[in-house]
């Protein structure tokens, strides 16, 4: 069976793509439509654990980005989408809806140590492969000054928990247990050992 030489990215984030990069696999976007509600499929269900709750989600996303390709009569390939979610404890911290959110979750953070879960999924031919990565991360004691200038600084809007890793937050995280390009939302050992199974073209 010949390799397949691209994936889709089913992703609208920017530093999943970085990631593939840094994999050297080809790569084209698959992002949702302007009439797609791609939100909605992140909805936390009522008792949801963090865990399930990651690999559901990333399941709809690889079945709306699937719908997505035949929908657009594309060219077929291996579908890669991923999903991170922040937990502490049993409690799920998504995207900050607004800044009063973001501090708020910045200020549960502050002092403790939370898991990020990121779930990877990939479409190969009639088969759907699943991996999750689980890392755990211990911020400083974050200051009300340090926690107002970084929701300032607008980046933690759109990120799970309400911070980037691979952004200023970083000076105040103690100590990392896992997978660092899993915390920034592709764990790329998992997402290297899926695309390998899926007979993806690798230039490692």
């Amino acid at each position: 069976m010949p390799l397949h030489a691209f994936v889709y990215l089913a992703s609208q984030s920017p530093r999943r793509t970085q990631l593939l990069d840094q994999l050297g696999v080809a790569h084209r976007a698959l992002r949702p439509d302007a009439d797609e509600d791609a939100e909605a499929l992140e909805a936390v269900h009522a008792g949801e654990l963090p865990l399930d709750y990651v690999r559901r989600v990333t399941r709809l996303k690889l079945g709306a980005a699937r719908a997505r390709l035949r929908r657009r009569g594309l060219p077929m390939a291996p579908i890669l989408c991923a999903d991170t979610t922040v937990a502490l404890g049993r409690r799920i911290l998504g995207k900050p809806r607004d800044d009063g959110e973001a501090a708020a979750m910045l200020r549960a953070l502050s002092g403790r140590t939370h898991r990020v879960l990121t779930a990877v999924a990939l479409s190969a031919g009639a088969r759907s492969l699943l991996a999750t990565s689980v890392s755990r991360v211990r911020f400083a004691a974050l200051s009300e000054t340090t926690i107002r200038r970084y929701v300032a600084s607008g980046e933690p809007q759109g990120k799970a928990g309400a911070y980037a890793i691979q952004g200023r937050i970083a000076a105040w995280i103690e100590h990392i247990e896992g997978s660092h390009s899993g915390i920034m939302g592709l764990p790329l050992h998992e997402t290297t050992l899926l695309l390998s199974r899926a007979r993806v073209r690798l230039e490692l």
